[in-house]
């Protein structure tokens, strides 16, 4: 975000028939494809609540042509009277703006953030006054592109979206979080920060790595003329290779132990196909994996996730 202070027009939503809104000042900085997506979820939701964004300008210039937003601009001091404050930057950048909530955010707001891991930004969260609750949370839904310009308001209809409290303290707010997510049409789910990045690491950091180096070697040794000739099946498996790298060193950087370990039963995995073949036989776990594929396979719409 910029160190010059510039505003965009206020939009004003249609006059709709709706439910009071959970939070009438809905605050989102970052507006790529998770935070372009709650944006509009939130204004189709609540036409009545006030949607916030802040990013920088050429992303603002597309949110307001998408009408995600109803107040744009590149710096905080537009979040002065949110009553919810949802980081959606990747997480590095989210534990920074933790930093700058108490200066910026005026009154009483309870603030979350979209992140892929927990653990750090949840510790770093301690350091709100009382006035801020801080809920973690992570909705479980992706694409394979970010950027708002693949947003859109269903991305987080039927998927679980985790919060993970640190403690006790702040149950109201997780109360009213739980509420505004599942009108949004997700599925809440609470989990603790450690259980939340160990899960998250087979569940996602693990295919992200796994695909992006099968990329790597397969693109490398069949080269431009061999990738040609591939057809569906290795675009498929190989398709979460082109999410942004900037939040993948982000998330790695944070959850590193638990993704070592999901990449160090991986390894034994894949050692244990060598030595099959080595042995002249068929790759004996084989009926085991399809019947995990199979129950993946039912339960996912086939989106990534982060």
């Amino acid at each position: 975000m910029s160190d010059t202070r510039r505003t965009l027009p206020v939009i004003q939503p249609p006059e709709a028939p709706s439910e009071p809104p959970i939070f009438e000042k809905i605050a989102i900085l970052g507006l790529g494809l998770i935070g372009g997506s709650l944006a509009l979820a939130a204004r189709r939701t609540w036409p009545r609540a006030l949607v916030i964004g802040v990013d920088d300008k050429a992303v603002l210039e597309q949110a307001m042509v998408l009408h995600a937003i109803d107040v744009a601009a590149d710096d905080p001091v537009v979040i002065a009277e949110a009553d919810l404050v949802v980081l959606a930057a990747p997480v590095r950048a989210n534990i920074a703006l933790l930093d700058e909530l108490a200066e910026h955010v005026t009154g009483a707001a309870v603030v979350t953030d979209v992140s892929s891991t927990k653990r750090e930004i949840v510790a770093a969260a301690r350091r709100l006054p009382d006035r801020l609750p801080f809920i973690g949370g992570h909705p479980f839904a992706g694409a394979p592109r970010g950027g708002i310009a693949h947003a859109r308001p269903d991305l987080f209809a039927g998927r679980p979206w985790l919060f993970t409290p640190a403690d006790d303290r702040h149950g109201e707010a997780l109360d009213r979080l739980q509420r505004f997510v599942t009108a949004l049409g997700a599925v809440p789910r609470v989990l603790p920060p450690p259980a939340h990045d160990r899960l998250l690491a087979f569940l996602s950091h693990l295919p992200q790595l796994t695909a992006s180096a099968l990329m790597h070697v397969v693109g490398t040794e069949a080269g431009a003329d061999g990738l040609a000739l591939t057809g569906r099946g290795l675009a498929d498996t190989t398709r979460l290779a082109s999410s942004p790298a900037s939040i993948w060193r982000d998330i790695c950087a944070t959850n590193r132990d638990e993704v070592a370990a999901a990449l160090d039963a991986l390894i034994v995995a894949v050692e244990g196909l060598r030595d099959d073949l080595s042995s002249g036989g068929a790759p004996a776990p084989g009926t085991r994996w399809r019947r995990h594929a199979t129950r993946s396979s039912s339960s996912s719409k086939g989106s990534a996730t982060t």
